[in-house]
């Protein structure tokens, strides 16, 4: 099997869980665009390319062919890490400073087009899934599959804050909503491939379903767009 899976959606509707759940059961690649940006704008915290939130955009633009962006399967946690020039940055790119700026650079358009060519060419052979925010629109617009996930507000804030403190991070369930719906306003309204629905795309709401349940779902929307039999499930 090689298609094509392009998943996307706001921050914590699951879209991440869906697509490492989907590469995993039908072994395909599993390509996680979000991290890319994370690292992106890791860099230019890194590089004092970011400060009190204004970023220096030119010269962040002129870094970006000193970027480069790798992953590598830990065999020892079973998953996949994120490279920023040859260093493992996967748990950096997670926290909280990054995920409050990490929208504002990803709207910057020559971001966007440096990440949308090397992802593309990450797809070319297919046999992927890939997740994120632009995936169905933009980097693969005739996709095989599309999934677009949906969750309630509650939920998501519920679920990033979960997240947050299991990796021993102090911040209030308010903190998290503000960042989550400033990102969501951001990645809606931005002009360079803002987050919308694809009109092909098939909306999953998780808001009360189990990560079994999606996982269900999504596998068996796959395998009859590509014309074989739901009994391997």
């Amino acid at each position: 099997m090689t298609p094509i899976i392009a998943i996307d959606g706001f921050s914590s509707t699951g879209k991440s869980t869906i697509a490492k759940g989907l590469a995993k059961k039908l072994q395909l690649i599993y390509i996680d665009s979000g991290a890319m940006y994370r690292a992106i704008t890791l860099f230019a915290l890194q590089n004092g390319l970011i400060d009190n939130g204004k970023i220096q955009t030119e010269k962040l633009v002129a870094a970006l062919p000193k970027i480069r962006i790798a992953f590598t399967f830990n065999a020892k946690t079973q998953k996949s890490e994120t490279l920023l020039n040859g260093e493992q940055v996967e748990d950096q790119i997670r926290q909280p400073h990054v995920a409050a700026v990490v929208s504002e650079v990803s709207a910057i358009p020559e971001v966007r087009r440096f990440l949308v060519e090397q992802q593309r060419a990450l797809g070319e052979r297919g046999g992927l899934v890939m997740d994120g925010r632009d995936i169905g629109t933009v980097v693969f617009p005739k996709a095989d599959v599309k999934i677009f996930t949906t969750a309630s507000e509650e939920i998501r804030v519920e679920r990033r804050w979960t997240e947050l403190q299991q990796k021993g991070e102090k911040i209030s369930k308010e903190a998290v909503r503000e960042n989550l719906l400033h990102r969501d306003h951001i990645d809606a309204t931005r002009k360079d491939s803002p987050l919308i629905k694809a009109d092909d795309a098939v909306e999953l709401d998780n808001t009360n379903l189990t990560l079994e349940a999606q996982l269900e779902w999504a596998v068996r929307l796959v395998l009859e767009r590509m014309g074989q039999t739901v009994s391997l499930l």
